[in-house]
């Protein structure tokens, strides 16, 4: 057996998503590639909460419907998922809670036998999980020493006991001979991502799903030299990222639309001022609170159109840790060449999903700044052909350092002369070609499946994954834009010139890269859409692609 699903279940409170990341380090240290699905309410205890946990010996970033295994840690979580089950699944309950065919074991008691807590009946189903799939117990006890934190040798004991009383393997899981990689969630790959291209300061309110970007590097400070800020606000951590970057810092903030739309008012302030700052825009249901803890594709327009008057901006959406981490550091360089605000639009099931991640470090460095030599008076507004103006900061005894949201001449005092505003106007705007020029340095449009194939599913950000095992079944081509604003017209029309069949997919209501792209011309023959807060399965789309195209 080289790919298996496996689903997690219980209440929150239960430790499902820490025993999901047990599981996949499991099955990620016998050489599988994983990816981790995690499903929570917007409850600290109760609700149902489910973690899914696909393992292949080739790269997946999507998940199915359809599972191996299921783990019930209760009666919801058999009830619930049963319908779920492969012919030949199988679920493995905690029999003082649940009443189910499969393989029942009181985790319960086991706990209380060895005095240990509540919550441990996930180490206990851990370990009665591991004896299923056949892992050897020297493999599980290395993994567990190393992901658990506290009371180690009890969790081993009480993993062991229920390891011991599953008797004989139900699924022999194959060890594979390659390679364990690390597993880092979106969310991580955005702030490794950034850390490489030179962050200095992180800026954020807490808001899911961007939340685990501050809780990360706050926890590394030292070790990735970051300062991370949690100011009162979302409208205190725009202005104050703009005023980090007004002093030299390279700077980021990560919110959700909901946050974001209270920093619209900083972000035309950047356009004006010509602050360098990024923006993680991670994805979540709306309109207002929506759903917090769900996945939605909802906020590209906000986001394209976000602000007002007329400045440059970069939007840029990946769809997978390893994008997310290089087009992470390329926004962090984008903002810092050319002092413009740029964006990195992810969702909730990219930026807390678990992914194998094989990204290369060194292919991110900070690309330094135009600096100013010091020559003659200080202009940080100075009207160069491409736009581009020399960069001096505060503390600098031959400089000073003006920066406005008014309009402004070349030294930043204010204006309202008509040959200055236009100047100024066009000074700006000038930088476009250069930035597009830039842009066209990196992979801008990325194509997999039969590029033969005159059926094309068109897609942008996690809803990737599924897109392409579904292509890969179908013989059919993916075309993904990574960049989104500004749109990479020449490289997506080369993409798509030979299609007979445009099939757009999203995880929104409307179709908003349809409507974006249908503005320059392009074409989109058929919709498929989810919205109800969860994202695309390989199975799930795939019974609609067959539909569009039968």
């Amino acid at each position: 057996m080289k790919e298996i699903s496996i689903l997690i279940g219980g209440k929150a409170g239960d430790g499902i998503r820490q025993a999901g990341q047990t599981v996949s380090t499991l099955l990620n240290r016998i050489g599988y590639r994983i990816f981790f699905y995690d499903d929570y309410p917007s409850l600290i205890r109760g609700g149902h909460n489910f973690s899914i946990i696909r393992a292949s010996e080739k790269r997946i970033i999507a998940h199915k419907d359809s599972v191996d295994i299921i783990v019930a840690l209760n009666k919801d979580t058999a009830e619930k998922h049963k319908s779920r089950l492969n012919a030949e699944g199988m679920i493995l309950y905690d029999s003082k809670a649940v009443d189910t065919e499969g393989v029942g074991i009181d985790f319960m008691q086991i706990v209380k036998q060895l005095d240990g807590l509540p919550i441990m009946r996930n180490t206990a189903a851990i370990g009665a999980l591991a004896k299923v799939l056949g892992i050897e117990w020297p493999v599980v006890e290395r993994v567990m020493k190393d992901t658990i934190e506290k009371q180690v040798a009890l969790n081993l004991n009480i993993a062991q006991l229920a390891y011991e009383k599953v008797g004989t393997s139900r699924f022999v899981i194959e060890k594979l001979d390659q390679k364990s990689l690390p597993l880092v969630s979106g969310n991580e790959a955005i702030a490794l991502g950034a850390v490489r291209a030179g962050l200095n300061m992180y800026i954020a309110y807490p808001m899911t799903p961007a939340s685990a970007i501050l809780h990360y590097l706050a926890a590394h400070e030292d070790d990735l030299g970051v300062v991370t800020v949690h100011p009162e606000s979302e409208i205190a951590v725009a202005l104050m990222a703009l005023g980090a970057a007004y002093a030299g810092a390279r700077s980021m903030v990560g919110t959700s639309g909901g946050g974001f739309a209270l920093m619209t008012e900083a972000l035309s302030l950047a356009g004006q001022g010509e602050f360098p700052v990024v923006f993680i825009e991670c994805q979540r249901p709306g309109p207002s609170t929506g759903v917090p803890t769900y996945t939605m594709q909802g906020d590209l327009s906000f986001v394209v159109h976000a602000g007002h008057g007329e400045f440059l901006k970069v939007v840029l959406a990946p769809g997978d840790a390893e994008e997310a981490f290089y087009l992470t550091g390329l926004a962090m360089n984008l903002a810092w060449k050319f002092h413009i605000p740029t964006f990195v639009l992810s969702d909730k099931h990219l930026s807390e999903s678990i992914f194998s991640f094989a990204a290369d470090p060194d292919k991110i460095k900070p690309e330094p700044p135009l600096i100013w030599d010091g020559q003659g008076k200080y202009k940080r507004y100075l009207d160069t052909q491409d736009g581009i103006s020399p960069l001096a900061f505060p503390g600098d005894p031959a400089a000073t350092v003006k920066v406005t949201s008014y309009e402004h001449d070349e030294y930043g005092i204010t204006t309202e002369d008509p040959d200055q505003i236009a100047r100024m106007q066009e000074k700006r705007l000038r930088k476009k070609e250069g930035l597009i020029d830039e842009l066209a340095k990196n992979e801008q449009v990325k194509i997999y499946g039969n590029r033969e194939s005159k059926t094309v599913l068109l897609c942008w950000g996690s809803t990737k994954g599924a897109c392409i095992e579904v292509a890969e079944q179908l013989g059919l081509k993916v075309v993904q834009p990574l960049v989104l604003k500004p749109l990479p017209i020449d490289p997506l029309r080369q993409a798509l010139s030979d299609a007979d069949m445009i099939i757009g997919i999203e995880v929104n209501a409307t179709g908003q890269l349809a409507k974006l792209l249908s503005g320059h011309g392009f074409g989109i023959d058929h919709m498929i859409l989810r919205y109800d807060a969860r994202p695309f399965t390989v199975d799930g789309l795939l019974d609609k692609v067959k539909e569009v195209i039968s």
